[in-house]
């Protein structure tokens, strides 16, 4: 089967409750955003309500990083698009960019390591095979995106150079 790359799943718009004092879309409502991108990778790779019933595992996330490249404000139609960068046993690292639906625009991005657990041990465990099946077919089919220029990115600036200084004395 051929795997749409990227993968659109999810689309939304901007709700009044999510803009803040500046006018724009709050920080803490795009990783919400993002969240709701998020389900609709794991329910594609089959990692839904049934699997979670069925197998008691789900996903936790491990890591998080968004980048804020252009406002969106209230009633902004959302389009989401999704790319697998790498999984093994018990972690996929996934990819997500939020574009403006009608301009077009990219307005933010956010990359997550997901590490797959037992919910009754409340520990990381290996990802059913039905689930590593479908992750490879999909890797299969987004190996050939270009890697996202924003993954892997640190967070840091250097220090000022006051602050440089005193150290080495």
């Amino acid at each position: 089967m051929q795997v749409p790359a990227p993968l659109a799943l999810h689309q939304e718009v901007v709700r009044p409750e999510w803009i803040d004092y500046n006018g724009h879309m709050n920080v803490a409502y795009y990783l919400l955003a993002f969240d709701h991108a998020c389900d609709a990778f794991l329910d594609f790779i089959g990692m839904d309500r049934s699997y979670r019933t069925r197998t008691g595992s789900t996903t936790f996330a491990a890591d998080c990083h968004i980048t804020y490249r252009r406002e969106v404000t209230e009633g902004d139609p959302l389009r989401f698009t999704s790319q697998l960068l790498a999984f093994d046993e018990k972690r996929i690292h996934h990819f997500h960019q939020m574009h403006h639906a009608e301009e077009g625009y990219l307005a933010s991005t956010c990359e997550w390591l997901s590490l797959h657990v037992d919910l009754g041990a409340r520990r990381v465990a290996p990802i059913g095979q039905d689930v590593m099946a479908r992750l490879a077919q999909t890797l299969a089919c987004h190996k050939n995106l270009p890697y996202p220029p924003e993954a892997g990115r640190g967070i840091g600036m250097s220090p000022p150079k006051h602050l440089r200084e005193s150290d080495t004395k």
